[in-house]
């Protein structure tokens, strides 16, 4: 049985969803996991705003993350009204009122993560209060307590010889850190630290050779490719993933990854629920391992 999805880049299909017409302009959305699609605990798909367009002042009873594409956008919560850039990310808590509205010349496009996952049948979980009261847009300063439920992340920051201090302009700490192992990089961004309760995201980045073996999760996860191309493994299905191009794999689909070009391969991931303490990954060469003991 398949627990997986992959959709290449170019089947996917912008549209405005059904609980934004006529509470938006200029606004699509290209779902690429969502409950039509087996997912039970998240919804990923990319959202398009267009130039002049707008999203009103809505709420949602899932938690909401999102990583900036291309292009400018605003978000204005009860916080404050926020200017988001490329490699610009943040987190809205579940209740939690905001409205987008891109005031560029240029259209702006983001990653969107939904946990849990929107349910049709309740209008996909969506509600539209009051407008919100929109201020003077700041940008996104780790630095800056103000904006403590967004954050950046470049190129360089997945490069571990560029973290030292003066490079990283912040003050050290666990939101700075890179986890390194066999030829693969991994960044955090959305989880609880920034305020996420039921849901993470990060980048990841193989090396050419970097590889993870065949294992799988208690929970979801979703893949946007950003750079490179990958060879992946779904439940036993090869599949060579390019920028773009988005996957899924749900509770118990066996997946691994192989970086076999000569640059490196980087995408977006998220999952849902966020990950338990202990036991989030299980891989099958261990219990290979044991039960050729239990044989011998």
């Amino acid at each position: 049985m398949s627990h997986h999805i992959v959709r290449p880049a170019g089947d996917l299909a912008y549209q405005t969803p059904i609980e934004f017409a006529g509470r938006s302009s200029g606004f699509t959305r290209a779902a690429a996991v969502d409950e039509a699609g087996g997912s039970v605990q998240m919804g990923f798909g990319l959202c398009l705003l267009e130039a002049g367009g707008t999203i009103d002042t809505h709420l949602h009873s899932f938690e909401e993350s999102f990583y900036v594409l291309e292009g400018e956008v605003i978000v204005d919560t009860n916080e404050g009204s926020f200017r988001l850039q490329r490699g610009d990310y943040g987190v809205v808590p579940v209740g939690g009122p905001h409205a987008w509205r891109n005031l560029s010349d240029e259209p702006a496009r983001w990653a969107e993560m939904q946990a849990p996952m929107p349910r049709e049948r309740f209008g996909n979980d969506t509600y539209f209060p009051s407008p919100i009261v929109t201020r003077e847009p700041i940008g996104i300063d780790a630095r800056d307590p103000r904006t403590l439920s967004f954050g950046h992340i470049a190129d360089s920051n997945m490069d571990p010889k560029k973290q030292t201090q003066d490079m990283l302009a912040v003050s050290a700490s666990m939101r700075t850190a890179l986890l390194v192992y066999s030829g693969i990089t991994v960044k955090m961004m959305v989880d609880t630290d920034l305020g996420a309760q039921l849901s993470t995201m990060f980048m990841v980045q193989y090396e050419p050779n970097g590889l993870a073996g065949a294992h799988d999760h208690p929970l979801e996860e979703a893949y946007l490719i950003l750079e490179g191309e990958v060879e992946a493994s779904f439940d036993g299905q090869p599949y060579r993933l390019v920028p773009g191009d988005i996957a899924w794999a749900g509770v118990g689909c066996v997946h691994s990854f192989t970086n076999v070009g000569n640059g490196i391969v980087r995408w977006l991931e998220t999952q849902a629920p966020a990950p338990p303490p202990r036991h989030s990954y299980r891989f099958s060469r261990d219990w290979v391992y044991l039960s050729d003991q239990l044989e011998d």
